[in-house]
C-alpha cells in the first residue's frame, strides 16, 4: 500500500490539516482510514484524519476543504460493509466518532437527541431505563455509531416489524460541504411542510452533509415477547417456511435465517451444536400482548417444512438465540478476509435466492455463507477468501456480480441496507437506468457542486 499523500493535492490538504488543531497525519490513524469492515482496502492511504469533537468544527472543517478544494470522506466507527468510508491519497477523513454524546432523551415524547458518534447499542442501554427501544439495530449494534446508520439506513433483526432507518428518525442537523446549516425534519411524528430533505439524507452515504446530530423516535419496549427457532434439512426449506410465514400474515419482530454453512461456522466459534440439528436454523420472535397467540400462527406456518421446533423458556434462552444470530458474521470473519454482501429479493422468492446462491458457490468455487433478514428479503451472502486474497478481483469479484443479477432476475435489489460506496458502483446504472441516476447526480450536486464529499462513493 501506498503510504504517500498523492502529490496533486498534497499542498491544499496539507494547509487544511494544519489549521485542525484536531488533525492527525500518523500512519496508522491514516491506514485504518482507507479501510472499513467491507474488506475493501485502499491502494493508497489518506493525507490525513480530522477528528471532529463539535459542530463547530466540522463546519470550519468543510468550509476550508471547499476554499482549498479538497475531498473530504465522512466517517464514524468505521463499520460500514460497502467501502463507503474508505479513503484514499489525496482525501481528508472526517472522522466524527468524538461526538458521542446522548444530548437528550424524552420519554413522554418518546424522543432522544444523539449526536453521531454514539453507538447504537448505547442508545438502548440509555432508553431502556424509560421502558422504551430504537428499533434499528443492526448485527454490528456493538460496534456501529447512529451516524453511519443514517448514511446507509440501516435495518437490522427487528426492522421485521419496526421498519429500518429511515422510519426511526425525525429530524436531523446536516453541515453542508460550505459549512453552512441544515436542518430537516422535526421533532413531531407527523409533518409534510416542503420536500422531505431528512429522508433524502438517511441513505445518502455522506455525499451530501454531514450529519451531526440526530433526533430519533423511540419505541415502548414490548409487554411480552415469544420466541423459538425451528431447523431444517436444507436452507430452501427454512425460505419456504419463511414465505410461509408472511403469506400467513403474521407480523414477527423477527425473522432471521442461517444457512448451514453459518450454523458451521457459528458452532465453531460458539462451541454449540446448531448443525447438528440441521442444515439451517430460521429465528422467529413476536411481541406485544399477543405473542403467544402471534407465536402458534407461526408454529403452524412452518410446522410442514421443519425437521424440529424449539420454544425459548425464559428470557435467557431467548436472547442466547438472538446471540447466535448475531455471532454469525464475527463467526465467519475468523475464517478469512470477508465480503458481506447485501441483496434484496422479493419475499416470496427466497427459496429460489438460496438456491441461486449455493450454483453461484459452486460455479465460481467462492466460498459462500448466507443469513437473512427473511421477513423483507434481505439476504447478506458473505464471501470468505484466503486472508491475502482480493474480494474486489478474481472470483470473488465474479461471485459478486453474479450475486447481483440473481437478485435482479428474481425482481431485487443491489443493496438492502449496506449501501453502494465504493464496492457496488459498477452495476449502479444497471438497476437505477440513466434518467434516475442522472437526476440523483443532479441532486447531489446541488448539496455538493464542487464534489468534495465522499467523491466516487454511492452514485
Amino acid at each position: 500500500m501506498d503510504t504517500s499523500p498523492a502529490t496533486s493535492k498534497t499542498s491544499a490538504s496539507a494547509a487544511l490539516l494544519r489549521g485542525c488543531r484536531t488533525a492527525s497525519t500518523d500512519p496508522r490513524d491514516r491506514a485504518r482510514a482507507s479501510t472499513d469492515r467491507s474488506g475493501y482496502v485502499s491502494p493508497s492511504i489518506p493525507d490525513g484524519v480530522v477528528f471532529a469533537g463539535s459542530i463547530d468544527e466540522v463546519a470550519d472543517t468543510l468550509r476550508r476543504a471547499t476554499e482549498l478544494g479538497v475531498p473530504v470522506v465522512p466517517r464514524g466507527a468505521g463499520s460500514g460493509l460497502a467501502g463507503g468510508a474508505a479513503a484514499r491519497a489525496g482525501d481528508v477523513v472526517l472522522d466524527v466518532s468524538r461526538m458521542n454524546r446522548i444530548l437528550h432523551i424524552d420519554p413522554v415524547e418518546q424522543i432522544a437527541v444523539v449526536e453521531p458518534g454514539v453507538l447504537n447499542a448505547e442508545v438502548n442501554e440509555a432508553v431502556a431505563a424509560h421502558g422504551l427501544f430504537y428499533a434499528p439495530d443492526p448485527a454490528s449494534t456493538a460496534i456501529c455509531s447512529i451516524g453511519g446508520n443514517i448514511a446507509t439506513n440501516a435495518g437490522g433483526m427487528w426492522c421485521a416489524k419496526y421498519g429500518v432507518t429511515r422510519e426511526s428518525i425525525l429530524a436531523l442537523r446536516v453541515v453542508l460541504p460550505d459549512g453552512r446549516l441544515l436542518d430537516t425534519g422535526r421533532g413531531t411524528i407527523k409533518g409534510v411542510t416542503g420536500y422531505d430533505l431528512n429522508a433524502l439524507m438517511i441513505g445518502s452515504e455522506g455525499t451530501l452533509g454531514v450529519v451531526v446530530q440526530a433526533t430519533l423516535r423511540l419505541r415502548p419496549k414490548p409487554i411480552r415477547t415469544a420466541t423459538l427457532v425451528a431447523y431444517f434439512p436444507e436452507v430452501a426449506a427454512a425460505a419456504q417456511a419463511a414465505s410461509a410465514i408472511i403469506a400467513a400474515r403474521v407480523q414477527p419482530s423477527v425473522l432471521e435465517l442461517m444457512d448451514g454453512k453459518t450454523l458451521e461456522a457459528v458452532d465453531a466459534a460458539q462451541g454449540t451444536d446448531h448443525a447438528a440439528r440441521g442444515s439451517a436454523f430460521l429465528l422467529a420472535q413476536t411481541d406485544g400482548y399477543g405473542a403467544e397467540l402471534e407465536q402458534e400462527a407461526v408454529i403452524e406456518a412452518i410446522r410442514p417444512f421443519a425437521s424440529s421446533i424449539e420454544l425459548a423458556g425464559d428470557a435467557e434462552q431467548a436472547e442466547a438465540l438472538m446471540a447466535a444470530r448475531r455471532a454469525a458474521i464475527p463467526a465467519i470473519e475468523r475464517l478469512g478476509r470477508v465480503s458481506i454482501c447485501d441483496v434484496g429479493v422479493p419475499r416470496n422468492r427466497l427459496a429460489e435466492a438460496f438456491s441461486g446462491l449455493e450454483e453461484i458457490s459452486r460455479r465460481t468455487g467462492v466460498r459462500i455463507f448466507t443469513v437473512a433478514h427473511a421477513s423483507d428479503g434481505n439476504l447478506h451472502p458473505i464471501i470468505a477468501v484466503d486472508p491475502e486474497a482480493s474480494i474486489t478481483d478474481g472470483a470473488a469479484k465474479v461471485a459478486l456480480a453474479e450475486m447481483f443479477h440473481l437478485a435482479r432476475g428474481l425482481g431485487g435489489t443491489l443493496t438492502g441496507e449496506h449501501g453502494v460506496g465504493l464496492l457496488k458502483r459498477d452495476w449502479l446504472e444497471e438497476e437505477l437506468g440513466e434518467t434516475s441516476l442522472a437526476l440523483q447526480h443532479a441532486i447531489r450536486d446541488v448539496f455538493n457542486p464542487n464534489g468534495i464529499l465522499n467523491p466516487g462513493k454511492a452514485i
